[in-house]
């Protein structure tokens, strides 16, 4: 059985050397052996189905937080600006 680099492999298939990496080590590439501190993938490996969130179901979750966070914000400065005894502004 012929075995290839982390690099050679990550030519091959299209994608970064980290990647490859995460692959390998989180058991996603079979046969895949780490020697030492190198990892080889067997020359016939397939590369795995991308199995990372692309339905955009998180983009702009940051944006939503700062918008909540500003909205309560703003509530709060409105209470604070309230008559403690009447409830109106003053």
């Amino acid at each position: 059985m012929e075995y290839l680099s982390i690099h050679q492999t990550a030519d091959k298939w299209g994608i970064s050397i980290r990647r490859v990496q995460i692959l390998c080590s989180s058991g996603r590439i079979p046969g895949a052996k780490k020697i030492g501190s190198f990892w080889v993938i067997p020359e016939e490996a397939e590369k795995p189905r991308d199995a990372r969130i692309k339905s955009g179901k998180y983009l702009g979750v940051r944006a939503k937080a700062r918008k909540k966070e500003e909205r309560e914000a703003s509530t709060v400065k409105e209470v604070d600006g309230l008559d403690k005894e009447t409830g109106k502004n003053g």
